[in-house]
């Protein structure tokens, strides 16, 4: 079989592996058809992770299609089409028992500790399987996951019916937690610095927009909020000094989400905190939230497809690496589609 693994920082290889084994009877065998592109396999690609190792075949958004099972499987069945929760916890650890997998102190990811999708066939714990309409397209299937992260987000900062969401970035990840807050009921201001992203924002949903550029995004919020700021606000650029604006611009006992990777220290004062009784949480992953995202969208609550821009072959993985990095204002979610 192809698989596209990335040796070391810097340098990807399309190379001719055998098939996977299972790995014990508790494991399945797919056949992956769909897989996206997202940030953090372009991090690994570049050598920016803090967490992945080498070498790895990355892809950790894909869906497929279960070609063997190992004995004591229940949950699927062969022939079962199947997205696949890339969060692997330990299940016995005291984080993991207190049901949080998705911070487990001993967490494996597929795509970033274990291989991931972006080969013909992959194997994979089938509690980690969850099996979708055989009429979803694959395309569809493939980025669950990344509205499965919009989804823990949204439910760390406790997003609700009628709550004042800001949302500070308007790129592909701050676009599926647009989506996924309209579809709580939730009023949504997103800031960016870029017209066009901002434009796209009011397209998805945006109830209001802030140009940081050209407007003071404090000022704005307050003007926007009667004066009290948001109920939540979810720091979904990532660049240190949003996360400060988040907390600035958040009302009294509101929350503030942070998706940021980077070791850096930014500056929120303990007064802030206190005099204000901000709640300040990391999100992380998902932490079971397929079953919720899945349901979303074979209803038809929410179409996954709106954040699609490019297509290409898995084996064609750089150039789409490439097109985010060159072009990220049109760029958004690259799907990488396998010749059946």
């Amino acid at each position: 079989m192809k698989v596209m693994k990335v040796i070391e920082p810097g340098k990807l290889e399309c190379l001719e592996e055998p098939i996977p084994e299972l790995k014990d009877e508790k494991s399945v065998l797919i056949k992956v058809h769909a897989a996206g592109i997202c940030g953090s396999d372009i991090s690994i690609y570049r050598g920016t992770s803090p967490v992945a190792t080498y070498p790895r075949v990355i892809g950790h958004e894909f869906a497929g299609e279960i070609v063997k099972i190992g004995t004591e499987v229940t949950n699927v069945k062969l022939g079962d089409h199947v997205a696949v929760n890339p969060v692997i916890g330990c299940g016995c650890c005291r984080i993991c028992l207190k049901g949080r997998s998705n911070v487990c102190e001993n967490l494996s990811v597929i795509g970033v500790h274990v291989d991931g999708g972006y080969r013909e066939y992959v194997d994979v714990p089938a509690m980690n399987c969850f099996a979708v309409s055989k009429d979803m397209p694959w395309e569809k299937a493939a980025i669950i996951e990344p509205y499965t992260v919009a989804a823990q987000v949204t439910s760390r900062g406790g997003v609700s019916e009628g709550d004042i969401v800001l949302i500070l970035g308007a790129g592909q990840i701050a676009l599926t937690v647009l989506q996924v807050c309209k579809l709580l009921g939730a009023h949504v201001i997103i800031t960016d610095l870029v017209e066009e992203r901002l434009i796209r924002a009011k397209e998805y949903g945006a109830d209001e927009v802030i140009n940081t550029l050209n407007q003071d995004i404090y000022e704005r919020v307050l003007e926007l909020t009667d004066g009290i700021g948001a109920d939540v606000s979810i720091d979904a650029a990532c660049v240190g000094k949003t996360l400060e604006q988040a907390a600035k611009c958040t009302r009294n006992a509101g929350v503030v989400v942070t998706m940021g990777f980077a070791d850096r220290q930014v500056p929120i004062t303990e007064l802030q905190i206190t005099k204000n009784e901000l709640d300040i949480r990391g999100s992380r992953l998902n932490n079971n939230k397929f079953p919720q995202v899945i349901e979303w969208i074979e209803s038809g609550k929410l179409d996954p497809t709106r954040i699609i821009t490019d297509r290409l072959s898995f084996t064609e993985v750089l150039t789409g690496i490439n097109k985010v990095k060159e072009d990220p204002e049109h760029t958004m979610k690259v799907i990488l589609t396998y010749n059946d």
